[in-house]
């Protein structure tokens, strides 16, 4: 079974039904629900998840939408280890490194994201929607 890392997008696609990505979004996510594919997604996008949501909806919505989220995927914690080797990548986009470095420090096979170009120093594959739907 692949195990895959959703970057913050992806999951924030799905919580505000954001157009035009919700329905590629949608699919990889039933692909989770039917136990096709194994998904992870960091603490830290937890907290981000619940900050962008709770902007744009509300602190109920923000909540629910984190617990049903959190019944289908499964938690990567980010370290200090996790952070330090982050800043070490000299990547632009230091929310991405922290994203590639925590799935690389488990095992996880590719990263889902709408924003490959944050992930150009990550060492495991990087797929967009699309391209993962394709390739699945």
């Amino acid at each position: 079974m692949k195990k895959v890392l959703l970057d913050t997008n992806i999951v924030l696609d799905i919580a505000l039904k954001r157009d035009p990505f919700y329905d590629e979004s949608f699919h990889v996510f039933s692909l989770i629900n039917k136990k096709k594919i194994k998904a992870y997604i960091t603490t830290t996008t937890i907290t981000d998840i619940y900050y962008i949501v709770k902007r744009k909806l509300n602190h109920n919505l923000s909540i629910q939408f984190i617990e049903d989220l959190i019944s289908v995927v499964s938690l990567i914690n980010v370290t200090e280890k996790t952070i330090l080797s982050a800043i070490e990548t000299k990547n632009n986009d230091f929310e991405d490194a922290i994203q590639f470095i925590a799935a690389h420090e488990n095992s996880l096979n590719l990263i889902i994201t709408r924003d490959k170009k944050g992930f150009l120093n990550s060492e495991l594959k990087v797929l967009n929607p699309t391209e993962f739907l394709n390739t699945y």
